[in-house]
């Protein structure tokens, strides 16, 4: 790769790949700029029929084409050739060159330097046109006498062609042939192309999945699920008609949003089986089709206006706050947008909090409808004594009574106490605590109750289990921390260290633990390959290297390779690092603090820090 640090990298998506893939009937050639004789990177078919060679004898030879000159090949044009590779120019030439059989041909080259981003030539571009039929024919041994005439009058039967070939395209044709490779392999052209990384290329009216204004709109998606998967089974449960026109507006500019999520999930790229990014609009429609549009649509409709209308049937009403509920199936979403922050402790405790009361508050509306279906016997029309809902009405002084004018049996608790004591009743009950004094009578809440313990102890064994490793993960640093000073201390005491030593021993420990943090860097490094893990040693390094005299002239490659042989070590005060006499191993920069140099317990020099 030229120019770069890396001997084997994956391609890019350059511009470069687009001349490759598109320029089948051209013939040219890619040369490395960076390194002497401009070695052949990239020969396409073109060239290999044209030439005669094949892209394995074409690779690394140099991009002049000195590989094809012969005896008739001008001196002075393969000097010019050269000069244009020395000097990174951009020049085109009539040049005589010898295919591989040795049969001499003439060719109009053109040579193209390719910059990246940083203005700096890359590769060189050199594209080949056979012009052999419009210049004058090549006296040698193969071209006197019938051989010669023979060739003229091929040349005269295939001028038309070839010239048609050669001609500029028109103004037309530029209208609508107008592209920059066409640009790049006409004769005479003056735009170069870019080595560079392109932006993915995608229809103005789609959407990357990935861009800041899509994760916005998700989180917006997110928080009104949220608020979705809390006011639905409310709603549901206590059979609220939404008449406050502050809700009723609320949940309208709701449903809008969602409706407005589905026009722009038709306009939002994915990811394809193969891990691509997909951007055809009809593969995107077709997807979207399959998978969540008919969900979508269901959780968008405007439900809660219809329920505001005071003369909807009752049965009606429940149906449509009934098909609410298949708006909870987009926690299914949500819960894959979550997988980024599970690695997170303190995220995941929160996840699971929210979890638990979200459980909590569904099972509480449950249990409600079944008190209220079971309160009052709609078929003798009497009230049932021994229901949770009689019981309360009961002990909180708003019973039950018949209205014998009007029929119907009013009273009871409202449905804010309702709710309350139903959510009381389902967090104790999830909880394994049970205070009784809320408890099923009747078989259907004594099958729920039962069906709710069992789901509350998973749940409780779930989180309070999570809990226990969230807890042990946040302090493992800190029990690592005291157990590495427990086995010091009794080192020291078990071979009676002395006291001076044993305190420098200590004070040595605990100001490497603070610096470091008790992370091991050399087990974290060993998880990385070897080019990461030479990339992150020189990032590590990067203060003695971009500050030390020693380092400024070292290629990229140097350092990498010497980076990896650094060691970051900690001196306490008063440590000696050598002593007069012994054999140094080791070369050393002093990154912070300084060293003294001390001959005869004199100071005689003081070897500070780089500046």
């Amino acid at each position: 790769m030229p120019g770069g640090k890396r001997g084997l990298v994956a391609p890019q998506n350059t511009f470069l790949e687009n001349i490759v893939r598109r320029s089948s009937e051209s013939s040219f050639l890619l040369g490395n700029a960076q390194i002497v004789d401009w070695p052949v990177v990239y020969s396409n078919d073109g060239f290999c029929k044209l030439s005669g060679y094949h892209r394995a004898d074409v690779m690394q030879k140099s991009s002049t084409c000195s590989f094809m000159y012969g005896e008739l090949t001008d001196k002075k044009t393969i000097e010019k050739v050269r000069q244009t590779f020395d000097n990174y120019e951009s020049n085109c030439f009539e040049v005589l060159l010898y295919k591989k059989n040795r049969t001499p041909v003439w060719f109009y080259m053109q040579i193209a330097p390719i910059r990246n981003e940083h203005e700096k030539v890359v590769l060189f571009l050199c594209t080949f046109k056979d012009i052999t039929l419009f210049k004058q024919p090549i006296e040698d041994d193969s071209t006197k006498g019938w051989t010669k005439f023979a060739r003229l009058t091929r040349a005269l039967t295939n001028s038309r062609s070839v010239l048609q070939q050669l001609t500029p395209m028109n103004k037309t044709e530029v209208v609508h042939k107008h592209s920059r490779l066409a640009e790049v392999l006409q004769l005479g052209s003056d735009i170069l192309p870019q080595y560079k990384q392109e932006a993915p290329k995608t229809p103005p009216h789609i959407i990357l999945h990935y861009c800041a204004f899509k994760t916005t709109w998700d989180w917006v998606i997110l928080i009104l699920t949220f608020y979705t998967a809390i006011m639905v089974p409310y709603n549901v449960s206590f059979k609220t008609k939404q008449n406050n026109i502050a809700w009723l507006v609320l949940d309208s500019v709701v449903d809008v949003i969602f409706l407005v999520d589905i026009v722009l999930n038709f306009h939002t790229t994915f990811v394809g089986p193969g891990g691509e990014v997909i951007s055809d609009p009809k593969l995107i429609r077709m997807n979207y089709l399959k998978t969540w549009f008919v969900i979508d649509l269901l959780s968008c409709l405007p439900y809660d206006i219809i329920n505001a209308f005071e003369n909807v049937d009752e049965g009606i009403s429940s149906l449509f706050s009934s098909l609410k509920v298949v708006r909870l199936l987009r926690l299914g979403r949500v819960a894959r947008k979550l997988d980024h922050y599970l690695e997170y402790g303190a995220a995941v405790l929160v996840l699971l909090v929210c979890v638990f009361g979200l459980v909590a508050h569904w099972l509480a509306c449950i249990w409600y409808s079944i008190g209220d279906y079971e309160v009052i016997d709609e078929v003798t029309n009497t009230i049932q004594i021994d229901s949770w809902l009689y019981q309360l009405a009961l002990s909180i002084g708003t019973p039950y009574r018949y209205n014998t004018s009007a029929g119907i049996w009013e009273g009871g608790p409202s449905k804010d106490s309702l709710y309350v004591s139903s959510l009381y009743f389902t967090m104790t009950s999830l909880t394994t605590i049970g205070f009784g004094n809320i408890a099923p009578t009747t078989d259907v809440e004594k099958m729920f109750s039962v069906a709710m313990m069992m789901v509350g102890s998973l749940l409780y064994a779930t989180i309070f289990g999570n809990v226990t490793t969230i807890f042990q993960q946040m302090y493992a640093n800190t029990n690592r921390y005291h157990e590495m000073l427990n086995n010091v201390r009794d080192f020291l005491k078990l071979y009676q260290v002395p006291k001076g030593l044993s305190e420098r021993v200590m004070d040595y420990i605990v100001s490497t633990w603070s610096m470091s943090k008790g992370i091991d860097t050399e087990k974290v490094l060993s998880i990385c390959p070897k080019d990461m893990r030479a990339d992150i040693c020189v990032h590590l390094n990067r203060k003695v290297f971009n500050e030390h005299p020693a380092f400024r002239l070292a290629s990229d490659g140097c350092l990498r390779a010497l980076a990896v042989e650094f060691q970051t070590i900690h001196c306490a005060p008063g440590d000696l690092i050598y002593h007069a006499g012994e054999s140094v191993d080791a070369l050393c920069f002093v990154v912070s603090g300084s060293l003294e140099v001390i001959q005869d317990d004199e100071v005689v020099a003081i070897l500070d820090h780089l500046p």
